[in-house]
């Protein structure tokens, strides 16, 4: 794999979308072979151009409004060629251009002549287009820096790309950049291109329009795992030919095809409260569930230091499994566990406590009582909870549930909350007791 970063147009380059770059493919673990930037490989594009102009195969368009930008336009729109440029001869060409005036460069497309220009696509099938259909091309602007047709075709042929795998909105500049390889004398590499990621409404996302949404970095902090937005990104146009869609990088490199990817513009679906595609959360879940504990603990950290949470290893590698089948993304960690570390629970209605069938405040203060009378002598693991707790609910003649419920939102201030008895016995006997005290206090107030 090579990383080639074409950052030739000066305006549009940034220090800061260049390292936003090597962030995200170093995060997504998509490591690369070799790593060049076109803005250091100039002398290359010039000299390829300066050898394409001296086949003929090129002139020097010298009017200033086409000079100035390398791209062509006119007040009656989009135009092939220039008659009055292209038809310059060789002796006013150079005499023009040695006394200083600027200049763009354009590939010489053959006019009148019949002439087919036809590739194969991997992924679109056989693409053809007359050469009357193309326009004169610019190779170089008239500060002298490559365009990106130029820039692309010079360094693949240079490097010798032997695959190009690009987004379909590509797919009718290969025609020129087949006129740039065949000017340089090189076979072409193998083209294929790849759907367009739309919007909702169907417009193509862009960094302008949906800066969030198309940004990797968005997901890394939003707690996506790699592996897992890996796998969502594969999905989009392509699906492997069994239809499972939870897949390890490993199984994704060993089912893709090219001939497999689709040719309809794959969607993304959000909205503008929430920017994540529900397939990519789904995934996330997925791999979140299916990643070991040992691995996945220490990826949580990061997201309980940023709640002001600063649970040791130990601590945090407790907790992990009785949280991961209740989050999403990594991000839902801490809101999901802060129970766990909160020496004071954050206030909570105490008629939460009161068991939600039959139930009233004084069922639920005899199971916290009875609860305060019991645990100061079990053993703090999860059989022996287990066992003391559903004898105490048979001695109360109450169902499991009805007496659970009250020691639950006791010792974690929510009824939704992990296991019961794995979750009591990580956070103590002493803390267990303090705060079943507390709630069963509350419950005065209730009568």
């Amino acid at each position: 794999m090579v990383l080639r970063l074409d950052d030739t147009d000066v305006e549009r380059n940034s220090a800061a979308s260049v390292q936003s770059i090597f962030e995200g493919l170093r995060w997504l673990g998509l490591d690369w072979d070799e790593e060049y930037r076109q803005s250091e490989r100039l002398a290359l594009h010039r000299r390829q151009a300066e050898a394409i102009f001296a086949k003929g195969l090129a002139y020097r368009d010298f009017t200033p409004a086409h000079a100035d930008s390398g791209e062509q336009s006119s007040s009656q729109g989009a135009w092939l060629f220039n008659p009055g440029m292209r038809e310059l001869s060789r002796e006013e060409s150079d005499r023009r251009a040695a006394g200083g005036e600027p200049f763009a460069l354009r590939y010489r497309v053959p006019r009148g002549q019949a002439c087919t220009l036809s590739f194969t696509d991997a992924v679109y099938g056989e693409q053809s287009k007359l050469a009357d259909e193309v326009e004169d091309f610019a190779l170089l602007r008239s500060d002298g820096l490559p365009t990106y047709h130029l820039a692309s075709c010079a360094d693949d042929a240079d490097l010798g790309i032997s695959h190009i795998i690009r987004g379909q909105d590509h797919l009718t500049n290969t025609f020129k950049h087949l006129l740039i390889f065949e000017a340089l004398g090189v076979q072409p590499p193998r083209f294929a291109h790849l759907p367009l990621l739309v919007a909702p409404d169907g417009a193509k996302l862009s960094k302008r329009k949906h800066g969030p949404v198309v940004s990797v970095t968005t997901y890394r902090d939003a707690g996506f795992l790699p592996q897992a937005f890996v796998n969502f990104l594969c999905l989009l146009g392509w699906s492997p030919k069994d239809d499972r869609e939870f897949l390890t990088l490993g199984e994704l490199i060993a089912a893709f095809t090219l001939e497999g990817v689709n040719r309809a513009n794959a969607v993304i679906n959000f909205t503008e409260e929430d920017p994540f595609d529900p397939k990519a959360v789904w995934l996330n879940a997925e791999h979140i569930r299916a990643l070991p504990v040992d691995e996945l603990s220490p990826q949580l950290q990061p997201f309980f230091a940023a709640a002001g949470f600063h649970p040791s290893p130990e601590k945090l590698l407790a907790v992990t499994p009785l949280i991961r089948e209740r989050i999403k993304l990594l991000r839902d960690a801490p809101s999901a566990a802060d129970f766990f570390f909160l020496p004071q629970l954050a206030p909570y209605d105490p008629a939460e406590l009161i068991p939600s069938k039959g139930g009233d405040a004084a069922m639920a203060r005899r199971v916290l009582q009875h609860a305060l009378e019991v645990l100061p002598a079990v053993n703090f693991d999860h059989d022996s909870l287990d066992q003391a707790l559903r004898a105490a609910a048979s001695h109360l003649g109450l169902k499991a549930g009805q007496a659970f419920q009250p020691i639950r939102v006791a010792v974690c201030g929510r009824k939704n909350a992990p296991p019961l008895f794995a979750t009591m016995a990580v956070l103590g006997r002493d803390l267990c007791l303090a705060r079943i005290r507390q709630a069963e206090a509350s419950l005065q107030s209730l009568g």
